[in-house]
């Protein structure tokens, strides 16, 4: 036992922590929620929704039922979706803004995949994505719901310790321009009321225990599963997806994908850098779309793989500790929803061991992992031009420093490579 003060979230508001002296044992053995699987596969002509959250998993399914997706109907299961992950259909559906730089999504996107939803007919279609946790207020849900279907949907959540998701969550956001170094960012999640900034996205997401409830106000508590991954059965996601499809077993198997793994913290700080430099010179969105996150990162991602030297994302100790007591209190909640819970739910409250963070290195970025970096940019640049409609400020060159002169000079040779 262990006598810790952390951030809570009121029992009233979703915006909101207390603070409270609290005991929390820490391994799993302390939550009494039974353990459950899959007893029965879901009724045929289902409408799975599978709506994240972000870093549960949500990926490796989407790769694996894409990879299937012409075997899928022999067993009365489709995947309605050209590509394996229809994210601008469920922004659009969630009225929610595109990724930096990215194009906005519209309602083509969304209408077009209920189209193929539609032509599925009386078989099971599954439709993931992890942004469709990024909806808010009960009228947009309702309307997806009702859109897809009604009484045929079945929403599923996978969840994962809320330790873990951390850590994950911060260099995606570095990926989408954030500055914010990794502890600040925890202590503005955990510790500063209201607890939205920079991201506020981020609770929107994870606090698990309101997603879930938001969703079975609109689908009903019988028609949600929530599934708790264990990350130590790598391929646990992927058998319990198939017995609620009623698949055969070993049908869904991992597709490797190298774009994406998580950032080091040495490939993460040098992003972080690197967005600090481009917000300061006023760059435009579209720009950092092109030859940052689809360009730089992409590449780098493809073409190198970390090392175990490679320092990684360590949370600090208090970090852990209070993700893991608001885990345990979002699974007791989520337990009195009513709704269906597969796996051990003991593993969203488990407090797991963190190194020792004195003698660990500064983080180091090789040069390899640079240049593939570098390339990656340049590769992008040069494949086509990028447009935007923000203006560059009129400045004469003594008004200009020698960086931003060798990045113009950059620029100008670019231009005539592509012309080239």
């Amino acid at each position: 036992m262990v006598l810790i003060a952390v951030p809570r979230f009121s029992q009233v508001t979703l915006r909101h922590f207390s603070y409270r002296p609290l005991t929390m044992e820490t391994d799993c053995t302390s939550n009494d929620l039974p353990v459950t699987g899959v007893t029965a596969p879901l009724p045929a002509g289902t409408r799975l929704l599978h709506i994240g959250p972000h870093k549960t998993g949500t990926t490796a399914i989407q790769g694996a039922l894409f990879a299937v997706r012409d075997l899928l109907p022999e067993h009365g299961v489709v995947f309605p979706a050209h590509s394996r992950h229809p994210m601008e259909a469920a922004l659009a559906a969630c009225a929610r803004p595109a990724m930096i730089g990215d194009t906005a999504p519209t309602e083509k996107h969304w209408t077009r995949l209920l189209e193929q939803v539609e032509a599925t007919g009386g078989k099971t279609s599954v439709i993931s994505s992890e942004f469709f946790a990024d909806a808010e207020g009960d009228d947009t849900i309702a309307r997806i719901v009702e859109q897809l279907g009604g009484e045929r949907v079945h929403g599923l959540v996978t969840l994962r310790p809320l330790a873990k998701i951390l850590p994950s969550q911060w260099q995606q956001y570095v990926q989408n321009g954030l500055r914010m170094g990794y502890d600040n960012w925890l202590t503005h999640m955990l510790r500063k009321a209201p607890y939205e900034q920079p991201t506020p996205s981020f609770w929107r997401r994870h606090r698990h225990d309101r997603l879930v409830e938001r969703w079975a106000r609109a689908v009903g508590a019988e028609r949600i599963t929530v599934v708790v991954v264990d990350d130590r059965d790598r391929e646990g996601l992927m058998r319990t997806f198939e017995q609620l499809l009623g698949l055969p077993e070993n049908l869904l198997q991992p597709v490797p994908d190298a774009t994406n793994r998580s950032l080091t913290l040495a490939e993460t700080e040098m992003l972080r850098n690197l967005n600090k430099e481009f917000r300061g010179n006023g760059l435009p969105d579209e720009l950092y779309s092109k030859l940052v996150r689809n360009g730089a990162v992409m590449h780098m991602k493809n073409a190198c793989s970390p090392s175990p030297e490679d320092v990684k994302i360590l949370t600090p100790e208090w970090a852990v500790e209070a993700a893991a007591e608001i885990g345990a209190g979002m699974m007791r909640r989520i337990a009195d929803l009513g709704v269906r819970v597969i796996g051990d739910p003991g593993l969203l409250s488990a407090v797991p061991k963190t190194p020792a963070l004195d003698g660990i290195p500064a983080p180091r970025i090789s040069p390899e992992v640079a240049a593939r970096a570098l390339y990656g940019a340049l590769a992008a640049a040069a494949e086509s031009p990028v447009r935007h409609s923000t203006p560059a400020k009129a400045r004469t060159v003594h008004q200009t420093s020698s960086k931003e002169l060798v990045r113009v000079l950059g620029h100008r040779c670019l231009k005539k490579l592509r012309r080239r």
